[in-house]
């Protein structure tokens, strides 16, 4: 299993429609690609910085989704007014999950 993490920086204010944009409009299309395996969206609701975690079958269906990926983060950027910090790859080594369901959003402080 691969792994590409996204950092990104916007305004505070924008988290709670940054992530409705994205549950509603980006990830439908991400869950399209071949080897999507899931995602883990984390967001700091003080400095407005959030990374998304996408976990990919293959280091190849990784790769062959670069073009669509790097489509789909500009076109959310854009929606939330934030930037791009970086984008990386890596090899996930190791795996446990606990949690049998995800955490209920927070509000904002």
């Amino acid at each position: 299993m691969w792994a590409r993490v996204s950092t990104y920086e916007g305004p505070p204010e924008n988290i709670d429609e940054d992530l409705r944009y994205s549950e509603e409009t980006i990830l439908p299309q991400v869950r399209q690609l071949a080897g999507f395996g899931g995602i883990y969206a984390l967001a700091d609701r003080q400095t407005g910085r959030t990374m998304s975690i996408t976990l990919w079958d293959s280091e190849e269906d990784m790769r062959a989704s670069e073009m669509e990926a790097d489509r789909l983060r500009q076109d959310g950027t854009e929606h939330a007014g934030g930037t791009i910090l970086s984008v990386e790859r890596f090899e996930v080594t190791h795996q446990e999950v606990t949690a049998t369901t995800p955490p209920a959003p927070a509000a904002p402080a």
